[in-house]
């Protein structure tokens, strides 16, 4: 029903902000990563929306790109799944974490999200398997091999998505997984 909303950005309460619409303040609850690439109060501001009516309230939820709408929304259609779960879902992971978990089966990534237990995450990448579109799985899909073995030493010792990506890049790509990994400790070191 309401697909998109552009107005002047009236307030900022995590998770919530209210967006002015021509006089009319509209309410939306919208995930962290959104919600930290906000422009200021009293700016413009594009939201894309969905829209969830429940017998004791009408809910919007409001998302900056159309990956993280669009994986919102495949997130509520799984059973046992709702609005909330999948705003701390993608509070919790950005899509192409979360798409990198799926492809590569790591529960141990969703369990991190607050309400997410084992039984969800394992139930979540069954159900997310292929379905969150490969242009938001190449980027798992191109760490294969060494680079792989390399990407999950590297998450294991605790770097995030974004740090192991980068040293996975620094490396040449015929590098043995011991070596690679060493050089990517020593890069990360810096």
């Amino acid at each position: 029903m309401i697909g998109r909303l552009t107005g002047t950005l009236a307030e900022k309460s995590p998770p919530q902000v209210l967006v002015d619409v021509n006089g009319v303040g509209y309410e939306l609850d919208v995930p962290m990563s959104s919600f930290y690439h906000l422009p200021g109060l009293g700016e413009r501001v594009t939201l894309l929306t969905h829209f969830v009516v429940r017998e004791d309230a009408q809910l919007l939820y409001g998302f900056l790109t159309h990956e993280e709408r669009a994986t919102f929304r495949q997130l509520v259609r799984i059973s046992g799944i709702g609005p909330r779960t999948a705003l701390a879902i993608l509070s919790g992971l950005s899509v192409a974490e979360l798409a990198q978990a799926v492809s590569l089966q790591e529960s141990g990534r969703l369990v991190k999200v607050p309400g997410i237990g084992k039984k969800t995450a394992e139930r979540l990448l069954l159900e997310l398997k292929g379905k969150l579109g490969d242009a938001l799985a190449a980027p798992a899909a191109v760490a294969s091999g060494a680079q792989g073995d390399i990407l999950q030493a590297l998450l294991a010792l605790g770097y995030n998505d974004r740090e192991a990506a980068a040293a996975l890049k620094a490396l040449p790509p015929d590098i043995g997984v011991s070596d690679g990994i060493k050089a990517a400790l020593k890069a990360l070191a810096r």
